[in-house]
């Protein structure tokens, strides 16, 4: 499941936040407690939960996954991630990024701290092998980007309902600890969604493009068939009481039939904010 938890690089794959400089309302506090299934060609291959907090000035997100059904006998996998931040001027700033993902042959963990939209430090252990054949990441490549799963975290600037065209102009680089990409989204349509648990109403709905620019080896065929997809689609829902919009699923052709994430539980709740609790 590193797709799903590092929200791509072909696996950290196709999400990201529009998280633009733009007045936060006072009251602009959620939560959400979301599972997802992962199929490919209709077949179950994987299962998801994820639960985000916007609370005051700060954020916080966690994720688990992990491969099931017939993919869980060739294939087994398992990971989890976490990530935490603080909201200035209504714009999300990534803190801290933590991830382990583990399969049968061999676990691994990313630890990242960031600042002002910078990548302060990073860590992964053990340390991989040094592969010349990735394209070096600089100094350069670490500065103005999300972590992959803040990167997740669409927030609509102004006043304006957030479902609608605006939710999906935009664009972010993402640094998930190994890769530097770009993402960028751009409006489709409105959808009418209904999960199983939670959530039914509009999802906003965008094509999503990825773009790599350092870490990766260039002749490898998952990044450049990523690279060349012209339809992939996020559909975006709402985190109640916030201008934030998350996946509540996504779509990717592959040749073997369409992969897609979608959400089975969208728990989503508004939630007072510090000042409003103390008052009461």
């Amino acid at each position: 499941m590193s797709a799903w938890l590092r929200i791509p690089a072909a696996a950290s794959l196709a999400l990201l936040a529009a998280t633009l400089a733009m007045p936060a309302p006072a009251a602009a506090q959620g939560k959400l407690e979301a599972h997802y299934d992962v199929t490919l060609a209709g077949i179950l291959v994987g299962t998801g939960a994820w639960a985000v907090d916007i609370f005051d000035d700060q954020y916080s997100a966690a994720a688990s996954g992990g491969t099931t059904g017939l993919l869980k006998a060739f294939a087994h996998g398992t990971g989890s991630g976490s990530s935490q931040g603080r909201i200035v001027n209504g714009a999300l700033a990534p803190a801290t990024y933590t991830a382990t993902i583990s399969s049968s042959k061999k676990s691994e963990t990313i630890h990242m701290s960031l600042a002002g939209g910078n990548v302060k430090d990073f860590v992964i252990e053990p340390t991989p092998p040094v592969d010349t054949k990735r394209i070096p990441v600089t100094d350069a490549h670490k500065r103005g980007v999300f972590d992959p799963m803040s990167a997740t975290l669409v927030r609509v600037p102004g006043t304006a309902d957030p479902l609608g065209p605006e939710a999906c102009h935009a664009a972010t680089g993402v640094f998930d600890g190994r890769m530097r990409y770009d993402l960028r989204l751009d409006f489709k349509r409105m959808e009418t969604v209904k999960s199983e648990k939670g959530y039914h109403g509009p999802a906003v709905v965008c094509a999503i493009y990825f773009s790599p620019i350092a870490g990766y080896v260039p002749d490898r065929l998952a990044i450049k068939y990523l690279a060349a997809q012209r339809n992939m689609e996020i559909w975006l829902a709402p985190i109640a009481g916030t201008r934030v919009l998350v996946p509540y699923r996504l779509t990717i052709p592959t040749p073997l039939g369409t992969g897609k994430l979608e959400a089975t539980q969208f728990i989503t709740t508004a939630t007072p904010n510090a000042a409003a609790a103390k008052a009461q």
